[in-house]
């Protein structure tokens, strides 16, 4: 815990640093004939390529653990059809809210696109090219992509539709069969997902020094001008994420649940404050159960599947992140999104959020998938990077908060009186 109290400060030092010495550097200034830009391209690269390096099997391992230890809850049975529609009504809010803001507000429209390569180029141009194409078009080059003809091809060539739909399916099959082979593959996939975790966690450490690169590099070719944009980004998602927390969620108590929605709200403030110091879904675990549990009222059947569960499949607040921040790239680089494109990074961003490992800064990992999926090259994350880990302790509020929210929702469908007193004070 003491850790990731530190980190972020770290992390502002290295943002602070970056914009100075970006700014002074250039793309001229140089030691021994080497330009820093080029140094700064060279270390942002490497940062980005262990970014990637754990997409696919954090992504496939998180999903294949969620989803197949549904099998093991005793009480899952109809609490399952109930669970998934709060899960998707909450992701898919969020998602649309972000949505709506990014296309309001265009907080990419001014910022000036760094260089890229002639891959990058070439990308970019499909990508434009797709987008014109049509809604039903791009729907349909979605759909063909979810089921993948070769899953091992899917795997190597990062296609991350099939391989987020293999994982789904594998780890629903996995919930059905024996008990003996069962515990065995389930087992495997643990060790695969704390694994990856912690490969995650040293890649993490590296967090300042990687933000410092990719921010220098953004201000040594865009100067201060870069500031306006990373305002009007960070002002877009985080009234996303107050519209949602502040307005939709409340509503979907108020006349779902038939709550009281500001009650709730207090009985969960010692899981928002844990979240927001945190920005771990998984450190804040424990206390968000014992909100759900004592101070909202809801029973321990639904809490100990719905809470834990929601940790790993539903993070709304990092599913309206990944839309803003794929769609502020598309806005940077100058690409014109159709509305079947948009649908494509709604979709996506609703997918990848499945996959979101709950420690800080996990987001950046679905962020480059949901860039993947649309196109976008994966070094757009530079634009942004700045703000993430501030952004992050707001997301995890909201994942966290959200997950509380599905609790109390299902909780009323089971027929539970919740929230029947006012909560002790924080």
């Amino acid at each position: 815990m003491k850790k990731q109290t530190k980190r972020p400060w770290k992390v502002i030092a290295a943002i602070l640093l970056a914009i100075v010495f970006g700014s002074w550097a250039g793309q001229d200034k140089g030691v021994f004939g080497i330009s820093y830009y080029a140094i700064l391209d060279m270390f942002g690269e490497i940062f980005l390529k262990a970014l990637t390096l754990i997409v696919v099997p954090l992504v496939s391992s998180s999903i294949i653990t969620g989803i197949s230890r549904i099998g093991n809850e005793k009480s899952f049975g109809r609490l399952g059809g109930k669970m998934f529609l709060c899960y998707f009504i909450t992701t898919f809010s969020a998602v649309l809210v972000g949505l709506f803001f990014v296309n309001l507000l265009e907080p990419g429209a001014a910022h000036i696109a760094p260089p890229i390569s002639a891959a990058q180029e070439a990308q970019l141009i499909k990508l434009e090219q797709q987008a014109g194409t049509g809604g039903f078009g791009t729907l349909a080059r979605v759909l063909t992509q979810i089921v993948p003809s070769n899953v091992v091809l899917a795997f190597s060539s990062t296609q991350m539709l099939g391989l987020i739909f293999f994982s789904l399916l594998f780890g629903y099959a996995l919930s059905k069969i024996d008990a003996g082979p069962g515990a065995i593959l389930q087992g495997f996939w643990q060790g695969v997902f704390q694994t990856m975790l912690g490969i995650t966690h040293i890649i993490m450490k590296f967090l300042p020094f990687g933000v410092f690169c990719l921010v220098s590099k953004v201000f040594a070719t865009t100067g201060m001008e870069s500031l306006l944009s990373l305002g009007m980004f960070t002002l877009t998602v985080l009234l996303g994420l107050g519209t949602f927390m502040f307005a939709v969620l409340p509503l979907l108590l108020k006349f779902i649940g038939r709550v009281n929605p500001w009650r709730h709200l207090r009985a969960m403030s010692p899981a928002i404050v844990t979240a927001f110091s945190t920005s771990s879904t998984s450190a804040t675990l424990p206390v968000t159960i014992d909100c759900v549990e004592k101070r909202a009222g809801v029973s321990n059947r639904i809490c100990g599947l719905v809470v834990p569960l929601g940790t790993s499949v539903n993070m709304s607040g990092s599913a309206l992140y990944e839309c803003v921040a794929a769609m502020f790239v598309a806005q940077v680089y100058g690409i014109d999104l159709s509305f079947g494109t948009q649908l494509l990074v709604v979709i996506s961003a609703l997918i990848a959020s499945v996959g979101v490992a709950g420690i800080p800064s996990g987001s950046l990992v679905a962020v480059i998938v949901v860039m993947g999926i649309i196109g976008l090259p994966a070094e757009g994350i530079g634009l942004f990077i700045a703000v993430d880990r501030l952004v992050d302790m707001c997301r995890t509020t909201i994942n966290v908060y959200s997950d509380s929210c599905c609790a109390v929702l299902v909780a009323r469908m089971e027929g539970e009186n919740v929230l029947t007193k006012e909560p002790e004070p924080l």
